[in-house]
């Protein structure tokens, strides 16, 4: 046992890249017909609230105990671990709550505006929150060097994913459609300039990190902690269709458009087994670790960022089904099927070594897979909610579903927890945040791993549960 405690190793939002959220809806706008029996009555998709909640529980879980039980937090390269599927989670949630939020809006121009400004918020947090300004929980300054601030992020794919495909649904809704009951699989024709979108996302995804030029290129070390700070590498490349770390299409867009500075410093596979022993800990550089260990490489990037709008394509999709079709049992045939087949897809694709999963290229056996286990969640907690009314057993996730940007802002961010590291005493070590988890968790169970994970659980997840569920009774919502 560590005889003195260190703060949390946050394996950050950005690796998780995660997620959530409930972003951007907001309450009361994804209220949907669930009895066939009355039309007309409306009512709010109560799983909908559930696995928003889950999947911000999700991200607070593994960047709070991601760096001790490495087997939750993101894979250093190919495989989807845990952390791998909180992203794709919540463009899903936000792709199938768009047609909800958007079918009450005959108005296209006031929806534009609408999506436009939520878009704007979005892209605004962002920057505050990953691009470098916020330094909480565990560094108590604020500020950042504009020359290595990150340009994108998880807010910022998603408003980007959340733009496109929200637009698109505005100018392709039909009135009349949205009247019919009993579309069944002719929903893919009736939105197939969704899918239109899809392939040629697919076609450009492909196209370009198969046949990008990766020539040789070099980076200089910013990280005052490492005895090579200040040096600089040079990886050597000069090839195209590589899905390797190094030389892949996907860093080498970043660094040509964004800059190399501009890119996240802290990528996840410093701790694969070619950077360090520890694998899949972090740990210290092997000594035989090649040059690009220690490059910055950016898990939301721009082409990745592209492919990920795959993912709310197929949550509008389930949308759809939602809005359309009126029997329990029609929806659950039409969810399940697809994913499956989406779920088989992508774990064939991997495992026969076509495409392999990986969250950091955001590759296409990944937004399969992680597309599948989303419907099949869905599924899960729609029957168990909204079908058989176990709700009760749900409600500390449906409260953080319900105020989820304030959940992932002062949770998932760590800005509450950085705010009360601000009242020390003697040594910034010395805080209320640091005491609770070693004299109440830590010393407890004579284990820090499992003391850690213990705080994160009821110390975050469940206590900020408890809070948005107080907020809810006091119908206080942040909404965007």
């Amino acid at each position: 046992m560590a005889t003195a405690l260190q703060p949390i190793r946050r394996t950050t939002a950005s690796e998780e890249d995660p997620a959530k959220l409930r972003l951007p809806l907001t309450t009361g706008e994804e209220d949907v017909e669930l009895q066939e029996e009355k039309p007309r009555r409306t009512k709010r998709v109560a799983a909908l609230d559930i696995f928003r909640g889950l999947t911000v529980a999700l991200m607070i879980l593994v960047d709070g105990a991601g760096g001790e039980w490495p087997v939750i937090g993101h894979a250093p390269w190919n495989g989807c671990n845990l952390a791998d599927f909180v992203m794709p989670f919540f463009l899903f949630i936000v792709g199938m709550a768009i047609p909800l939020s958007l079918k009450r809006m005959p108005n296209r121009v006031l929806a534009v505006r609408r999506v436009l400004v939520r878009t704007i918020k979005l892209i605004f947090w962002g920057l505050i929150l990953q691009g470098g300004y916020s330094h909480a929980p565990d560094e108590l300054t604020y500020g950042v060097d504009m020359k290595h601030i990150r340009w994108f992020g998880i807010l910022q794919r998603i408003a980007l994913a959340y733009l496109v495909v929200a637009v698109l649904e505005i100018f392709i809704k039909n009135a009349k459609v949205q009247e019919e009951t009993h579309v069944g699989w002719s929903l893919f024709k009736i939105y197939c300039w969704q899918w239109i979108l899809g392939a040629c996302i697919l076609v450009i995804y492909f196209t370009t990190i198969y046949a990008t030029y990766v020539p040789d290129w070099k980076y200089t070390v910013h990280n005052a902690n490492s005895l090579d700070n200040g040096k600089v590498f040079t990886v050597l490349c000069s090839t195209r269709g590589r899905l390797d770390p190094p030389c892949n299409a996907v860093g080498y867009i970043d660094r040509q458009v964004l800059g190399i500075n501009h890119v996240y410093q802290h990528p996840a596979w410093k701790r694969s087994k070619a950077c360090t022993y520890d694998s899949p800990h972090e740990g210290p550089f092997r000594k035989d670790a090649p040059s690009w260990c220690q490059a910055p490489f950016d898990p939301e990037g721009i082409l990745s960022s592209i492919s990920s709008i795959l993912s709310t394509i197929i949550g509008v999709h389930y949308g759809h089904v939602l809005v359309h079709m009126k029997s329990h049992l029609e929806r659950l045939k039409h969810w399940v099927l697809i994913g499956l087949g989406l779920l088989i897809l992508g774990i064939l694709l991997h495992f026969v070594h076509a495409i392999p999963l990986n969250k950091q290229l955001y590759s296409f056996s990944y937004v399969c897979t992680t597309a599948g286990a989303a419907g099949i969640v869905f599924s899960v907690f729609y029957i168990l909610v909204d079908i058989l009314h176990l709700r009760t057993f749900f409600l500390p996730l449906e409260w953080i579903g319900m105020n989820a940007m304030l959940v992932f802002v002062m949770a998932a961010e760590g800005i509450f927890e950085g705010f009360l590291n601000g009242w020390y005493y003697e040594s910034p070590n010395n805080t209320l945040v640091y005491w609770v988890q070693k004299h109440v968790f830590v010393k407890v169970w004579h284990s820090r791993r499992v003391g850690i994970l213990l705080y994160v659980i009821f110390a975050q997840i469940l206590f900020w549960a408890l809070v948005s569920g107080i907020l809810h009774r006091l119908r206080i919502y942040w909404k965007l």
